[in-house]
């Protein structure tokens, strides 16, 4: 896996997991009972964005960290996901210094 593609990696995680973590604990204004006019009663009071964006972080990490042992292990590869075999067969290496092995 190159840099690159650790690092989208990481990105989509970070993001997926952000977009799980943001309603947790969400105060709306609806809730504390005080709706600024021209606001939905939906719109939130306390969001804690920072904080939630700190444990984003740390459980991207570790998201992230067994996902890329996944793949580069080699334990589950894009032919797994081949069911129609798109792919064709795998290839076989052929020997170049004239042995069969």
């Amino acid at each position: 896996m190159s840099i690159t593609s650790a690092l989208v990696l990481y990105a989509v995680v970070w993001f997926m997991t952000f977009l799980i973590v943001i309603p947790i604990r969400l105060k709306t204004q609806g809730d504390v009972g005080e709706v600024v006019p021209g606001t939905h009663a939906s719109s939130p009071e306390h969001h804690y964005l920072k904080a939630k964006a700190w444990i984003t972080t740390g459980v991207a990490a570790v998201i992230w960290a067994i996902l890329f042992w996944i793949i580069t292990s080699g334990l589950i590869t894009v032919r797994d996901f081949d069911w129609f075999n798109v792919m064709g067969p795998a290839e076989v290496s052929v020997p170049t210094d004239g042995t069969d092995g």
